[in-house]
Formats: structure tokens, sequence, C-alpha cells
């Protein structure tokens, strides 16, 4: 069934399905591009503010993070409550307010708490984004859209250090945050004229707090969005992990600065091709069939990876190609594992989203972080915490539907709802 925008509530706008994918991927790539863009600058900010000890530059990316865990179960009963639209306008309005705040921070601690209301703002994408594609379709057809969102999403981090960079060039770091409070004022006006209402209206709950613990109850009580939320957070790990390190890893293990850009395109390009491998496939395939496999994928990859670097033949190159492997079963693994956490939460997706993504981000920004703080000078301590996470993520998963592991699709309709017009 192709997407369809006209039935929903309202008389607002109803931009077709091309227009809509790409919003709601520019909505979520504010985090990436937040995230992204400032890393080849990490090494400038802790000379310009004073940082003494080089693993605390790690806090412009984790801080980020954990605001960005913090405020999701706030922005998803408000938008369970008030509709998406408002409550989306809102929040993104205060991540362009908090990045001009960072452009102008004279300390260390102040930049950290800047980006920490930056991260606080932003959640209101990821919460937003994953209850309006739960809004408008169920199943492998959702799995599809939100591969498709996430394509365009991936292509972010392959510009983003690269616009980092170029920027530096011409301008202090500090004008870094400006352009993402440009870009974020761009995202508002555009989703505030462009964008449709998709709560519908026998949806929409209540702020009393009984009705929104009761909500987040059931969210957590129930087996496939607390067992696939709970591998989600490892894998997200992995990823902080990633981020928060591969700066150093760049520069000081393979005494390579220059191709800090190189790299990240290197394997952010994989996983935009794997997003859209992944939305063409799991309509046929199916949700478990495809995340399971990821999952062991991602596992096995990163295993070999950590003992190839162990017997000591790692080398930038070789760390590249492995990089780009296992991001790419992290795709495959973490886009079908979010959906079929949300395969349930229909009523509750805004709340729902709030709850998932509150445990996934502090918990994987948790571990992350102790990742990234063991960072001793060489690639190890990432390269065994990574396989680690890998590995637990697939226990996990297996421990949640032992009996439907690596099945194919759950129906035979779910099929025939995949909106074939989105390719």
């Amino acid at each position: 069934m192709p997407i369809n925008l006209q039935h929903l509530p309202g008389s607002g706008p109803k931009p077709g399905p091309r227009e809509a994918i790409a919003l709601l991927a520019g909505l979520m790539a504010l985090n990436a591009f937040a995230i992204d863009a400032m890393i080849p600058a990490l090494p400038k900010i802790g000379s310009d503010l004073h940082v003494l000890n080089d693993n605390d530059r790690q806090l412009v990316v984790v801080a980020y993070m954990l605001g960005f865990g913090a405020t999701q179960l706030v922005w998803g009963p408000l938008a369970d409550r008030f509709g998406r639209k408002p409550v989306l306008a809102a929040g993104v309005g205060l991540y362009a307010f908090f990045a001009v705040l960072c452009a102008i921070a004279g300390s260390f601690p102040l930049l950290v708490a800047g980006r920490f209301a930056m991260g606080a703002s932003a959640a209101v994408t990821r919460v937003l984004v994953v209850a309006m594609v739960r809004d408008l379709f169920e199943g492998e057809a959702m799995a599809r859209v939100m591969s498709l969102v996430f394509m365009v999403f991936m292509v972010v981090p392959v510009l983003a250090p690269s616009v980092g960079q170029s920027i530096l060039i011409f301008a202090p770091w500090r004008a870094i945050f400006i352009v993402l409070a440009a870009y974020g004022l761009t995202m508002l006006v555009w989703s505030w004229f462009r964008l449709p209402e998709t709560l519908h209206p026998e949806y929409r709950r209540s702020l009393a707090p009984r009705e929104i613990l009761s909500a987040a109850v059931e969210t957590v009580k129930e087996p496939l969005s607390r067992g696939y939320t709970l591998a989600l957070t490892v894998t997200f790990g992995a990823l902080i992990a990633y981020i928060s390190t591969i700066q150093q890893i760049v520069f000081e293990v393979f005494e390579a600065p220059a191709a800090i850009g190189v790299v990240f395109g290197a394997v952010a390009a994989p996983m935009a091709l794997a997003s859209w491998t992944n939305a063409r496939v799991v309509g046929r395939y199916g949700l478990r069939r495809v995340g399971h496999s990821g999952a062991l994928a991602f596992a096995i990859v990163t295993v070999v990876h950590a003992l190839i670097a162990t017997a000591g033949y790692e080398s930038l190159p070789v760390f590249i190609a492995f990089q780009a492997l296992a991001m790419v079963c992290f795709s495959f693994c973490s886009s079908n594992l979010g959906t079929l956490a949300m395969e349930r939460m229909g009523p509750i997706a805004g709340t729902a989203s709030s709850v998932q993504g509150v445990v996934g981000t502090i918990g994987g920004s948790a571990v992350g972080y102790a990742i990234g703080q063991a960072y001793d000078g060489t690639a190890m301590p990432f390269l065994w915490g990574t396989a680690a996470c890998a590995t637990v993520t697939f226990v996990l998963t297996v421990m949640t539907e032992p009996k439907r592991l690596f099945a194919g699709p759950s129906a035979p309709e779910e099929c025939d709802h995949v909106p074939e017009d989105l390719g």
C-alpha cells in the first residue's frame, strides 16, 4: 500500500512521500550533525578552553548524548497530549537557542552544560520521528519507511566532519555552533509549514501522572519492548564509544589527523547503503530474519576485528574496512530491532518511544563513556569494548524471542502494507 498522508486529521499541509521522508530524515540528522561536525574541532576546543586531560574532551560528545536521553520521557507524553507538531517546534527552537549559547561559551563547563541542553532539546526529534512513523505504519511497512529515513540520515556523518573541517579553515570552532543553529532554524521553518499532524485523535492522552506512569510501565512490562530496548541500549553503547574515541584513534593511534573526514565517510557511506538495502529486503525476509541476522553478524565481525588487532595486524586501512563492515551490520540490527521494540506500542507510541529512548540513550551513553575512558593510546579498549557490546546484543536478542529467532515475515499481510512507491 503506498504512503498516503491525505487521510490524516485536520486540514494542514500534506507533503508527498519523498518530501515527508526527507523532512523526517532532516530532523533526525540534527543530532548527527551536532555530534559529528564537532569531532575535528575537539583538539582546538580543548586548547582554547584549557582542558588539561585529553580524555575529558569526550564530554563534548557524551554530555550531548546524556541530555539527549534525559528529556525523552518529557517530550513523548507532551506529544501524546498536545500533538506532534507543536511539541516538535518547541524542541527544535530550543536546540537552535542552545547552539548559540555553546558558540559564545567562555569556559569548558559552560560549553558542556550547553551541549547537554542541546541534546535535551534535540531529543524531541528522536521521540517524534519514531512516533510519527509509528502513527502511520505497522510491521514491515514501518521498518521500510524507517530504513529510508535512516538512509538519508546516515549520509550526514559522511559530510559532517568534512563540513566541520571546512568551517575550521575559515573560522574558529565557535562558527560550527552558529551553523548548527542555522540548520535547526531551517528545520523548524520547514517542519512548521509542511509537516502534518500525525497523532490520531483517539490516541490523544492525558498528562495525568497516573496515565503517564501506566503507559511507561506498559512499555517496560511488554516483553518485546523490554527485550529489544535492552539489546539496542548495548548496541548504542558501541556507537557512542566509536563517536567518542574515533578522533583520538585516528589522530594518535594511526597518526593521520587529516584522514578524519575520509574515515567518517568510509564508515558512514556503507551504513547509508545498508539502510537502503534494508528498506528493500525487510518486506521480503521479515523484521526478525534481517534484524537477528544483523545482530549475529555484528558480533562476529567485531570479535574477529578485535582478534586481528590483538594479533598485531591492525592498520588504518584494516580499521576502516572492519569498522565499515561492523557499522553495516549495526544498521541492519538497530533499525529492525528498534521497529520490533515499537511493534505493540501503537496506542502509546509517544510515551513508549520516550521510555525506550531514555533507557537506550542514557544506558548506551554510560556504556560508551566507560569504553571511551578506557582509551590508553591504543585502539584495543575500543575494539574489545565494541565486541563485548555486539555479543551481548545478540544474546539479549536470543533471550527476547528464542522461538522466533531468524523468523520470516510474521504475517503475509504485513508485506502487502509496504509502501512500494517510496523506493
